[in-house]
């Protein structure tokens, strides 16, 4: 995605190095103490309402759709009930995120 998008990020990561995966709170909190920074200092970004939900013990949450996902049919993320009503943020693009974060 960063790369056909050509989004600056200086970092991409993976559950892989904590030996641990989402919903685990250690994937979250590895995240902090590789980047040398608090929990509360990060945001999970996430078009998928259960990454959200697991990370929200311990970070700020932001739920960005993806609506060019092929889902199956009937389905929507659409921000409604949980874990939106939870989320820090909800916009509809990553422009709008940024907006919002400014």
């Amino acid at each position: 995605m960063a790369k056909s998008a050509s989004l600056p990020w200086d970092v991409v990561m993976s559950a892989e190095p904590f030996r641990h995966y989402k919903p685990d709170r250690e994937v979250y909190l590895g995240a902090a103490d590789l980047l040398g920074c608090k929990p509360a200092e990060l945001m999970m970004v996430a078009a998928h309402p259960a990454d959200l939900h697991a990370a929200r013990s311990c970070l700020r949450t932001a739920f960005v759709p993806h609506p060019l996902e092929v889902r199956p049919a009937g389905k929507t993320d659409a921000p409604a009930g949980e874990p939106f009503d939870r989320c820090d943020i909800v916009a509809r693009d990553f422009l709008e995120l940024a907006a919002k974060l400014a």
